[in-house]
């Protein structure tokens, strides 16, 4: 656990460069498949790992040429997905990771394909959630309640509005106050709330999504406050 913990907060600070293959299958994407320059960021929070996932060591093996260590990580409790991560034996950062859904379908991957070097992210990734963020979010949703482990992370904005990311530590649900109903997917659940919707999107049951919604008894994005974007915020 302390190996791959040491991996992945050293992975806020620094990259590998080189050409990576990335299959994105939930949420769909058209294609599925695409290139990219390194390795996409992913929301890796350490401590939050720690809590909710169960780790063990695999075998050695090769990604992009260079030798890796394998990890497999299981949520200890509920229908999370399950994660596999390869850490390069001496930079000791991320070469690959992939999520399985519950039922053991692949929901993304991400591998280098070639390492060409170790080096410096212009901006540091956030490695915890904002500690006050949580009862921000009580207020603004009383009776929202989350599968086992997940924590508020971040506040954003999409084009139908508000969004609060959520995580266990590597999965993330996404949490919109919208204006209009969503069409109904798998792996996304709405509810209709006052005058408004609250759509959450994540690689759970929709049953299990749904349950969350269930017990919410009001809709108040404005209770946020400053988490809101600047555009949403209360003058």
């Amino acid at each position: 656990m302390d190996t791959l913990l040491s991996a992945l907060r050293k992975s806020a600070d620094f990259t590998v460069r080189g050409q990576a293959s990335v299959t994105l299958v939930f949420p769909p994407r058209k294609p599925p498949t695409r290139t990219t320059q390194a390795l996409p960021p992913a929301p890796f929070i350490p401590n939050l790992i720690r809590r909710n996932f169960n780790v063990v060591q695999g075998q050695q093996e090769t990604v992009a040429r260079r030798a890796a260590q394998v990890f497999s990580l299981t949520p200890k409790v509920g229908g999370a997905a399950s994660w596999r991560l390869w850490i390069d034996r001496e930079w000791n950062v991320p070469l690959a990771y992939e999520e399985r859904s519950a039922d053991g379908t692949l929901a993304r991957r991400a591998q280098l394909l070639s390492a060409d070097k170790l080096q410096k992210r212009s901006q540091p990734l956030s490695l915890s959630p904002a500690p006050e963020l949580g009862p921000a979010v009580n207020r603004a949703l009383p009776g929202l309640k989350l599968p086992p482990g997940f924590a508020p992370l971040r506040v954003g904005q999409r084009p139908a509005g508000p969004e609060v990311i959520f995580t266990d530590g590597l999965n993330v649900l996404a949490l919109v106050f919208a204006e209009r109903q969503v069409r109904a997917a798998p792996g996304v659940a709405s509810r209709r709330i006052g005058g408004g919707f609250v759509w959450l999107i994540g690689n759970l049951e929709n049953n299990v999504l749904d349950k969350a919604l269930a017990g919410i008894k009001a809709r108040k994005p404005d209770a946020l406050g400053t988490f809101l974007p600047p555009s949403d915020s209360n003058p």
